[in-house]
């Protein structure tokens, strides 16, 4: 369906040239991409500012490091293996131990040492890197599920995408795994997008490939009964992401471990768009109020700039335009 461009304007819709001129390339500095662009660096920069993150098990640097995968990895029941410089979750692989040299994938499917010592391999290859290059394989401790999300994901973990202006946490929503994602949270793969009310973060409006979906479609779950706990808390760490990478325009990717609440899983400095269909509203309604903001409010602690944009934002109930 077409939608005249007046009608796009009238609801706020931020499209992708004015996304990368007037966001991305004026609020992110070209610098401080590596930054995020790493997740090994980025895990580091957030663990030294007290950003729960996945615990990290080991790194691949080199083949000869691909030979000692058995060894480093002799007591870990689970694991993730990622490389460094993906996007798009390729390359990202969630294996348990099924013996000492085979592994079962999130699907049930089972793969052997070779197999994952092949995949490393092609991590450090560049296989699934930005521009091929060469790279680092990261293997962290698996998270630890939240049955309060049973039902609502297929096989992996579902994850909440945080847009980020200027420190203040402006749209979000819940990514949920499908069979057609393969069990991951990738909206382009096929996975569900939930739309959260910034206030309460409970669903505004859920889509799977751009058409508008009431339940999971391989639960059945109806989706208007999705709660995500800890909301606040994670909205914070989502904002102090700010102060950690200097970035004004960002994408937080968190999630929710059963033990320790909200984590870090990753951050990106050119978040897609699609999280405007998931909310049913623009981003334009929610960043021009943020760039109105004096320079004594955009120096508020997060903690502060969560709470104002929680009132702000509010069921759409936006500061006067």
């Amino acid at each position: 369906m077409w939608v005249a461009p007046w009608r796009l304007k009238q609801q706020g819709i931020l499209g992708m040239n004015q996304r990368n001129i007037a966001y991305i390339a004026k609020h992110n500095p070209r610098h401080l991409y590596p930054l995020v662009d790493n997740k090994l660096k980025t895990k580091l920069l957030a663990q030294e500012a007290g950003i729960t993150t996945p615990n990290l098990i080991t790194t691949i640097e080199n083949q000869h490091d691909v030979s000692l995968l058995a060894q480093r990895l002799q007591a870990c029941a689970g694991f993730a293996v990622k490389p460094a410089k993906g996007s798009g979750g390729k390359g990202i692989l969630i294996l348990t131990r099924h013996s000492d040299d085979e592994f079962i994938k999130a699907n049930g499917k089972i793969i052997s040492l070779l197999d994952l010592q092949r995949h490393v391999s092609n991590i450090l290859s560049g296989l699934y890197s930005l521009g091929g290059t060469p790279d680092i394989a990261i293997i962290e401790e698996l998270i630890e599920f939240d049955t309060h999300f049973s039902g609502y994901s297929f096989e992996g973990i579902p994850d909440i995408r945080v847009i980020v202006f200027k420190g203040f946490p402006v749209m979000a929503m819940m990514r949920l795994a499908t069979r057609a994602s393969d069990g991951k949270a990738n909206l382009h793969q096929g996975a569900v997008g939930v739309g959260l009310d910034i206030a309460t973060g409970k669903p505004l409006h859920a889509v799977q490939n751009g058409e508008s979906v009431m339940r999971h479609p391989d639960t059945g779950q109806a989706l208007k009964q999705l709660q995500v706990n800890h909301w606040t808390e994670l909205l914070t760490l989502a904002a102090n992401c700010y102060e950690v990478t200097g970035l004004g325009y960002l994408g937080a990717d968190m999630v929710l471990d059963l033990n320790q609440g909200p984590m870090l899983l990753e951050l990106n400095a050119r978040p897609g768009l699609s999280i405007q269909i998931a909310n049913g509203t623009g981003l334009l309604t929610r960043l021009k109020p943020i760039e109105r903001l004096s320079p004594k409010e955009l120096h508020y602690p997060a903690h502060k700039r969560v709470q104002l944009a929680q009132s702000w934002f509010a069921s759409d109930i936006l500061r006067d335009q």
